[in-house]
């Protein structure tokens, strides 16, 4: 009789384990989900889709549909329009505000018959920029959202009425960043394999992160997991290619340059090859702050951009 019933019981335990295996980062992710659905509520953002040549692009909109200025808002690599949100919220009384999910990000699907250089990224931020009908804007970037930025200001400086770069990919750094250091060995940190390796990852993402339940890390690593095929092919588009660095004279619109000094991604002496290689270029540093400032220090961040953005009206 006690075989049958341990048998039983470890029947039950192996079940609950399974479902508790599936169903944990299910979870994390509702949970993850939900919170964002309702503060984007709050923050006076909505969803919406915004079609172009190539894609279906995911978006959040806000702020004064005929507000006499826009501020258009560009995630990094592997990231998504989420980034922005507790940041974007400081703009909508004023601006009308566009946070997009490029393709292969966020909402927005990978295609593997597109090109995910900053070129061709950045002719798609026009694209909806004239699906949506906004002549010019302020263009905020991240990191490789930053190097579109700059492709704008370059290329089609007639639609940007500024550019904000933080913490932006694009140039040669002077010092090898941490991501650096490990790209030469031949391991790239945003490829991922486990859940270990995503938790080392994210501590390089930022240095004073907002606090996520492990449940909602275990979610993201799920995701990067999953995604890590299509992500490689958006870096190998990318990385290394169209840099700026022999064509910073040329870009003549507004321009701030935005660095977290403690960025292990991006190491910080890049900030000042982007403030001497482009005209009247300002700069503000932040010594406690990692990679994504406008993440880590929404409220302070959101403040130096408004006062920049009031100066180039």
């Amino acid at each position: 009789m006690k075989k049958p019933i341990t048998l039983a019981v470890i029947a039950l335990a192996t079940s609950f384990a399974i479902w508790a295996g599936v169903t944990y980062p299910r979870i994390g992710g509702d949970v993850l989900h939900l919170a964002r659905s309702v503060e984007t509520a709050i923050y006076g953002l909505h969803r919406a889709e915004v079609e172009i040549s190539d894609s279906r692009m995911m978006s959040w909109q806000g702020g004064p549909q005929k507000a006499q200025e826009t501020v258009i808002m560009i995630h990094g690599y592997s990231s998504e329009k989420t980034v922005w949100m507790r940041f974007a919220k400081h703009f909508t009384a004023d601006y009308r505000v566009l946070i997009l999910d490029l393709p292969g990000h966020g909402e927005t699907a990978f295609d593997p018959a597109l090109k995910y250089d900053t070129v061709s990224q950045a002719r798609r931020v026009v694209e909806a920029m004239d699906a949506l009908n906004i002549e010019r804007a302020h263009i905020v970037g991240n990191s490789m959202g930053g190097f579109i930025a700059a492709q704008l200001a370059l290329h089609h400086a007639d639609r940007v009425q500024s550019a904000v770069l933080i913490d932006a990919a694009g140039l040669v750094a002077p010092q090898e960043s941490d991501m650096a250091k490990m790209l030469a060995t031949g391991r790239n940190p945003f490829e991922i394999h486990n859940r270990d390796e995503f938790i080392e990852f994210y501590a390089m993402t930022m240095a004073q992160p907002p606090w996520l339940p492990r449940m909602i890390l275990d979610y993201m690593a799920d995701d990067y997991i999953v995604r890590r095929e299509s992500l490689t092919r958006i870096f190998q588009d990318f990385h290394n290619t169209d840099f700026l660095d022999t064509r910073l004279s040329e870009i003549q619109v507004p321009i701030l340059i935005m660095w977290g000094e403690r960025d292990r991604l991006l190491h910080i002496s890049s900030a000042a090859v982007w403030q001497n290689g482009i005209a009247n270029a300002e700069l503000i540093t932040y010594p406690e702050l990692g990679h994504m400032p406008m993440l880590e220090a929404p409220s302070q961040s959101a403040t130096d951009v408004l006062r920049f953005l009031s100066k180039n009206r």
